[in-house]
């Protein structure tokens, strides 16, 4: 359930405009209720569209949904929707609790509730501010970090830290199925979204697989796209693991962050449609402004052979 809510600043009133369709797993999951009840607060929440309601009752108390969630749902759209801006800070818990009738116990669970979720950040002594939204990295096709930040509606960039040729040592030899000391192309950037340090990666490709690349300028260019309409290299799917380490003072300075933060440490292999492995990145990117997302499905396997031998 989201909710737009407006007037944090006037402090006269919270308003509650046009509310989705409500999630009854949610919903559900907030509370035990009973058929009636829960057919009671669809009707009502249906009749709220549109509706003011002044700071004596900013939030509805007669709905049975808890009012920190009604609070947290409410803060999330004017987040998203942009009415609160990244590095705005919001009201304190005081100042909340009298605009909305409700309180600073309440407020105080609801603003937890948005800071581990990512949507605010609370400094001890100074307030709640709101962050930058990370970008979800989930279930999603082999695509490159260009790709993958214009469907987040963000302008990508790069900045070319390193571009050689070395020699493959163990980890990367083993990674790429090569010869120990066998020359590859080394592509070291700094990857931005709009303006803003993400991640540090490094590329790593047999040299032979890519004569001449490392003469190109590859500034802001996709490598992916260079590999695929020069050299015919068509990444079939890749295999990542991920770490979890705190960014020491020279990464951290590049990624824009303090030293000792938390950072996603990222190996990949990538694989040619023969199953030829071709490309072996290693990549940084800031703990702050990622977050993977997995699906996880149950095996249906077991339980379809206990079906079989019954009949």
């Amino acid at each position: 359930m989201k909710l737009a809510f407006q007037g944090l600043k006037s402090g006269n009133y919270c308003v509650y405009n046009k509310l989705p369709q409500y999630n009854r797993s949610a919903f559900l999951g907030e509370r035990l209720f009973t058929q009636i009840q829960r057919n009671r607060v669809l009707t009502t929440m249906d009749a709220l569209k549109d509706h003011v309601l002044m700071s004596s009752a900013s939030l509805n108390k007669d709905l049975p949904i808890p009012l920190y969630y009604q609070l947290k749902m409410a803060l999330m759209k004017s987040i998203e929707s942009g009415e609160l801006q990244v590095g705005e800070q919001l009201p304190n818990e005081l100042q909340l609790a009298e605009q909305c009738g409700i309180s600073k116990i309440t407020v105080r669970q609801a603003l937890q509730g948005l800071a581990e979720l990512g949507y605010v950040r609370r400094e001890h002594g100074r307030g709640t501010f709101v962050c930058k939204l990370k970008v979800d990295q989930g279930p999603r096709e082999l695509t490159s970090f260009s790709e993958e930040m214009r469907r987040h509606r963000v302008s990508p960039s790069s900045r070319v830290l390193m571009s050689a040729v070395r020699e493959a040592d163990a980890l990367i030899a083993e990674a790429l199925a090569i010869s120990l000391k066998k020359p590859i192309f080394v592509l070291k950037r700094l990857r931005m979204a709009d303006g803003e340090p993400m991640g540090v990666q490094t590329a790593h490709i047999p040299l032979d697989m890519v004569p001449g690349l490392e003469t190109e300028n590859l500034e802001n260019l996709s490598l992916y796209q260079i590999l695929q309409s020069r050299y015919n290299l068509h990444p079939a799917r890749a295999r990542e693991t991920y770490f979890a380490i705190r960014a020491k003072a020279a990464l951290a300075k590049l990624l824009g962050v303090a030293s000792g933060s938390a950072v996603f440490d990222v190996e990949r292999v990538t694989f040619l449609p023969s199953g030829k492995p071709f490309e072996f990145v290693q990549s940084t990117m800031r703990g702050d402004r990622y977050s993977v997302i997995l699906e996880l499905a149950a095996n249906r396997a077991p339980q379809a052979v206990r079906q079989d031998r019954t009949h």
